[in-house]
C-alpha cells in the first residue's frame, strides 16, 4: 500500500551536500503488514529529508493508529547519516526501536523513517521473538517496496548536425547513457546524463566518434535514481 504519490525513479533535486557521491534509499513511501502469532505488525516507511520531518511522520502514524498497543519507530537522516533515532514505545527496552534501526543500517538506506505499529494478538512473543518480529517487519517492508541508488550525474548538452544523429544515438545506446531531453532546431540538442566522474572521458569519446563536429556544454548536476537490485 502506497502512502504518497512519489515518483520512483530519476531526477530528484538533492538539497544536501554535493560531496556525497551516491546514496541508497527506499523507492517510495510504503506500508506493509505482517502477522506473527496473531499480532499484527504494520510497518510504515517514508522518505524524509530532516529529523523534523521524520518526527512529524511518526506523530502522524501514532495519531492514525492510536488504538494500537505500540507504535515503535526508527530513522536515519542526514547526508552523512548523522541523525539516528530509535524508540520502543512501551515494548521491553531494546526489543523494537534498536532492532528496527539496526535493520535500516544493515540495508544501508538513508533519509528513511520506519514506524512499526503492533496490535497485540494475545500470544506473548518474548524478548527474542519481539526483536525478530520488528527486524523482520522492517526488512520485509524495504524488500517489498525496493531500494534505489542515487548517483551524482552531470547534464551534458550536446549539439550536432542531423546527419550525425544516428551515429550518436547508437553510441549512446551502447554506452547505456540516458537522454534526458532532445530539442530540434536547425541542429539537434541532446541533454545526456553522465556520471560525474566520467564527464571528461565521455567528452573525449564523443569528439572522437564525431570527428570533433560537435558542441558540448555542461548543465546542472543532479542525483538520478536507479533501482538497486
Amino acid at each position: 500500500m502506497f502512502l504518497a504519490n512519489y515518483h520512483p525513479l530519476i531526477n530528484y533535486t538533492w538539497k544536501g551536500d554535493f560531496t556525497i557521491k551516491t546514496y541508497i534509499t527506499i523507492k517510495e513511501n510504503y506500508q506493509h503488514e505482517l502477522i506473527i502469532k496473531k499480532s499484527r505488525f504494520i510497518t510504515n516507511l517514508a522518505r524524509v529529508q530532516t529529523p523534523e520531518a521524520a518526527q512529524d511522520f511518526i506523530t502522524r502514524i501514532k495519531k492514525q493508529e492510536y488504538k494500537a498497543n505500540h507504535n515503535c519507530s526508527a530513522f536515519i537522516v542526514g547526508d552523512h547519516n548523522q541523525f539516528q533515532h530509535a524508540n520502543d514505545n512501551g515494548e521491553p527496552a531494546g526489543t523494537a526501536g534498536i532492532p528496527m534501526l539496526e535493520t535500516l543500517q544493515q540495508m544501508q538506506v538513508q533519509n528513511v523513517v520506519a514506524v512499526v505499529t503492533r496490535y497485540f494478538g494475545g500470544i506473548k512473543l518474548g524478548s527474542g521473538g519481539l526483536i525478530r518480529a520488528y527486524r523482520q517487519s522492517v526488512s520485509q517492508a524495504i524488500n517489498a517496496v525496493g531500494r534505489v541508488q542515487g548517483i551524482q550525474q552531470q547534464e551534458l548538452l550536446v549539439t550536432i548536425a542531423y546527419n550525425k544523429l544516428d551515429s550518436l544515438m547508437y553510441w549512446l545506446q551502447q554506452q547505456h547513457l540516458v537522454i534526458a531531453n532532445t530539442s530540434y532546431t536547425d541542429q539537434v540538442i541532446l541533454t545526456i546524463l553522465v556520471n560525474k566522474n566520467q564527464i571528461e572521458q565521455t567528452k573525449k569519446d564523443l569528439n572522437n566518434l564525431l570527428n570533433a563536429q560537435i558542441q558540448m556544454e555542461l548543465g546542472n548536476t543532479t542525483f538520478n535514481e536507479i533501482p538497486l537490485v
